[in-house]
């Protein structure tokens, strides 16, 4: 599996961003997906997961209410949509994934991404 992540950039804190993560190699409904980001000096931590239908979502607590995960199977693709950004969620963002099982910690993770970089500016 392939997973390519893009949509980062620079804004400014109160603004929107849209994440990308394209998948291929594997039938993408087989895969559970989540989003994990890292800050400088900071472990990685879970953003958001999303089940392989995309019936079930969790996000972690910082991001609850502002940030949306969503996928389209038919497009092999999975999106963040991250609105009213913080200076905070400055970071590397990874998506991620596993067959089967619904992914919420990264040590679960099988396919990684190689990441796109988010920096909010105040």
């Amino acid at each position: 599996v392939q997973l390519q992540a893009s949509g980062g950039g620079l804004v400014q804190a109160g603004g929107s961003l849209r994440l990308s993560c394209a998948a291929s190699g594997r039938t993408f409904g087989d895969l559970g997906m989540a989003w994990f980001r890292q800050a400088p000096e900071k472990e990685r931590e879970f953003v958001a997961g999303i089940s392989r239908l995309g019936h079930v979502v969790d996000y972690a607590d910082s991001v609850k209410g502002r940030f949306t995960i969503s996928r389209d199977n038919a497009k092999n693709t999975m999106y963040l949509q991250m609105n009213s950004l913080k200076t905070e969620d400055t970071a590397v963002y990874s998506c991620a994934a596993r067959v089967g099982a619904f992914l919420r910690d990264s040590v679960s993770a099988v396919y990684w991404g190689q990441g796109t970089l988010v920096t909010v500016s105040s």
